[in-house]
């Protein structure tokens, strides 16, 4: 989960920063130095690591004045699969080495990098129409098969003794693993098992910036401080554990993760953000320490790769997005990487995790809600939302009093209504409920307030943005959330009353919600800022409200002041639903391990559903009908990708030359120097054979080609007729109409061809429409997104 500072007041979103590397100075050179990674492309695979060490120190030594300089400099080698090296650089030492032709680019390795269930994988299942061995709805976990699958999960760390990570009936490691379990503070050898196979931490960058770590709030190892790791990892892979619940007793069941048998690899690469007054709330990731993690984990062996991290502030070119750089080496390894969109909408145009090579994850709602009565003195019941355990005594009216007329003196008139720290008046809100909104600063922050200045509860309202939907909270006192709509109907009841009173009753567990799902308005949107011709997000998946494992030595709100210990919390973010994602890519690479990691991302985009539950549309929190810059393809449905029908493939050498026609992306040189030249007239970006299509700036007609794979489960012939949704006012065409494969694994080529009808359509802004192949058997649908110039 991540976002921008302006968004913190979602707890759903954990863990955010927006921060520029210190100047660091160097007692050996006396020069500046920072971090910098020095990326020189792809290996060949034809040298071995240490020569590639000893490269890489004599391009340092080329601008270091001693060989013992240089190699005091270095911090990483990157020599899996992507070729470069971290290390501490003056600026100008970092240009000369950007100068030279066998380097792709030298960029300052920066802290802007954040990481951004029981009910969850049921409902997915309940989705599909799926029973589960004991008549539940459940979505099935791939035979054992999936037992030698291999997720990376690149965050905070693991809480190891939590029974999600039980490695009871499982088989021995895969024999192709060849990763560590690297000690550290309150975490050996021992801590790994079949289950957690793997486990490492990073953190010479982090170190380089902070002068190092502060352990008496991080703890030096792969051990997790924080909670968002252990949440992550469970929610890929957690195995089966009955008798759960958050605290209090909330979503109590049986909690699971996607793809329970798999084995979990581990690389810690988020840490505290020192000399704040709750280091944990918000932890920071730099790029030298993430490539490092991403280089080895393929290195060790992974299959899939988890990263519920992103950046913050404007998106950089490929070649210097450390996240992309990597992604691009592992999915010419078959790794699939699955990275969380972001937690800064619903405002456009705010989806990170560009690069077409990794799946980008949306967030969307479960069927499950907290409800939590509310009766106003009027008369009036509202339905709130919480997982707060604490209640009011008595069963009685309380008091009510709106923030904005009990804050202190002096504070800014933009945010009276915001219950920020130290900024209620203990005299005017003692023993009343107070009415806060979401806005500036953390909502268990606002409770936190209320209850040092002897408020005796708090609701918290939506802003208008936010609409119904409601992210919940195990609040420090009692509490609940309100929707947008029900905060304004209680503000008007307080300013008509001269005594407004309420009554909060017990709130409970209800399953069945309908409509689900929604998509969550903090859900990072689309379009793409980067390179508009590819669509981004990608896919959506459960994100609002999830349970799932957490550390033990931090607290449900994460907040210095509350010491309560859980050992499963519920969270919200697109850090929540990226690893459904990536169960969903574990359950493919069981079922077809020969498959590409872009056919897997094709499965899953191509089998997403746009309708709700109930057969209606996907809609927004707001209750506006949603559309692909929400969930770019739909909704997940794992096991109708299983069995996709055709596929959208694509090579390394596919992405190289996208990027020599992406005016952003950077030229095909950029990423790869060892590669061909690019071509005097490289196609356009929209003709990279994704999933999706969006064209950007339409004048008149374009003609998209697209090939498929037939990998329909008859695995013979197939005939497929194609069905389309055109976009208001634009024309599209579909040639051939029919396709006919002889043969599994036969490909076949068609075209789009995309039209603006004349004055039909308005320009400027983004219409939406699909097109879909049939057998009558698979369906496989693609969004088409186009914006008329």
């Amino acid at each position: 989960m991540r976002g921008a500072l302006a968004l913190p007041s979602l707890l759903l979103l954990p863990l955010f920063l927006v921060l520029s590397s210190l100047s660091i100075s160097s007692a050996a050179s006396g020069k500046q130095e920072q971090v910098y990674i020095v990326y020189l492309g792809g290996h060949a695979g034809a040298k071995a690591e240490e020569a590639i060490l000893e490269d890489h120190h004599a391009l340092l030594l080329s601008v270091k004045s001693s060989e013992e300089e240089a190699r005091a400099s270095l911090l990483y080698s990157y020599k899996h699969t992507l070729n470069g090296f971290a290390a501490m650089l003056s600026p100008e030492e970092a240009t000369e080495l950007a100068e030279r032709s066998e380097v792709v680019s030298a960029f300052r390795s920066e802290g802007r990098w954040a990481p951004h269930t029981t009910r969850s994988w049921q409902f997915l299942g309940f989705e599909e129409g799926l029973k589960g061995p004991d008549g539940s709805d459940w979505l099935p976990s791939l035979d054992k098969s999936s037992g030698d699958v291999i997720v990376g999960v690149l965050d905070s760390g693991i809480w190891p003794e939590s029974r999600s990570f039980s490695d009871e009936g499982l088989g021995p490691v895969p024999a192709r693993w060849k990763g560590v379990c690297q000690g550290g503070e309150s975490f050996s050898s021992s801590s790994c098992n079949r289950k957690i196979i793997g486990a490492r931490y990073y953190l010479k960058a982090y170190e380089a910036h902070y002068n190092g770590l502060n352990t008496t709030y991080a703890f030096r190892s792969p051990r997790d401080h924080d909670g968002h790791g252990t949440h992550t990892a469970s929610t890929v892979a957690g195995r089966t554990v009955p008798g759960v619940s958050a605290l209090g007793g909330f979503a109590a069941g049986s909690a699971s993760g996607g793809a329970p048998l798999a084995r979990l690899a581990v690389y810690k690469v988020c840490w505290p953000i020192p000399d704040n007054p709750n280091p944990n709330i918000e932890n920071t990731c730099f790029e030298a320490d993430m490539l490092a993690a991403m280089d080895d984990a393929v290195g060790d062996g992974v299959d899939v790769m988890s990263i519920s991290i992103g950046s913050t502030g404007a998106p950089l070119p490929f070649a210097q997005d450390g996240i992309a750089v990597g992604a691009l080496h592992a999915a010419r390894r078959g790794v699939v990487v699955s990275c969380s969109g972001g937690n800064s909408g619903p405002k456009p145009a705010t989806v990170s995790n560009l690069a077409p090579w990794m799946l980008t994850v949306a967030a969307s709602s479960i069927d499950r809600a907290f409800d939590s009565p509310i009766k106003l003195g009027n008369g009036v019941e509202i339905m709130g939302q919480t997982v707060t355990s604490y209640h009011l005594p008595g069963n009685k009216p309380y008091p009510m009093v709106y923030a904005a007329d009990a804050v202190v003196p002096g504070t800014p008139s933009n945010v009276t209504n915001q219950c920020l720290p130290n900024s209620l008046s203990a005299d005017k809100v003692r023993g009343k409920i107070v009415v806060c909104l979401r806005g500036s600063g953390l909502r268990v922050e606002k409770g936190l307030e209320v209850k040092r200045a002897g408020g005796a509860a708090i609701l918290l309202g939506n802003p208008p943005a936010s609409g119904s939907e409601v992210p919940v909270d195990a609040h420090v006192l009692p509490g609940t959330a309100i929707s947008a709509a029900d905060a304004k109907t209680i503000l008007a009841y307080i300013n008509s009353s001269s005594s407004p009173t309420a009554v909060l009753d017990p709130s409970r567990t209800v399953v069945d919600v309908r409509p689900s799902p929604v998509m969550a308005q903090f859900s990072s949107r689309g379009p793409n800022v980067l390179e508009p011709n590819i669509l981004k997000p990608d896919i959506t998946a459960p994100g609002l409200n999830i349970l799932a494992a957490w550390s033990e030595v931090s607290s449900p709100t994460k907040l210095g002041g509350d010491h309560r210990v859980v050992r499963y919390n519920i969270m919200s973010g697109t850090s929540m639903s990226c690893p459904h994602v990536s169960a969903a890519a574990v359950l493919l690479k069981a079922a077809h391990p020969d498959w590409s990691a872009a056919a897997i991302r094709s499965a899953i985009m191509t089998t997403a559903t746009t309708s709700n539950a109930e057969g209606g549309p996907l809609k927004n929190g707001d209750g506006t009908v949603a559309g692909p810059m929400d969930y770019g393809a739909g909704h997940i449905r794992p096991n109708h990708a299983l069995d996709p029908g055709l596929v959208y493939d694509a090579s390394y050498e596919d992405y190289l030359l996208f990027a020599c026609a992406s005016g952003t992306g950077g030229s095909q040189s950029q990423l790869d120097p060892s590669a061909a030249p690019c071509p005097a007239r490289p196609p356009p970006p929209y003709q990279l054979n994704h999933p999706s299509v969006a064209v950007h700036g339409l004048n008149g007609t374009v003609t998209v080609r697209r090939t498929v794979t037939n990998v329909g489960s008859g695995g013979g012939a197939a005939r497929y007729a194609v069905a389309v949704d055109e976009p208001a006012g634009v024309s599209v065409k579909v040639s051939p109409r029919r396709l006919r494969f002889a043969r599994a694994g036969e490909r076949k080529v068609f075209t789009i061809r995309i039209e603006a009808r004349g004055g039909g359509v308005e320009r400027g802004r983004f219409v939406a429409g699909s097109y879909a192949w049939s057998d009558s058997v698979h369906v496989v649908r693609s969004p088409i997104v186009v914006m008329v110039a």
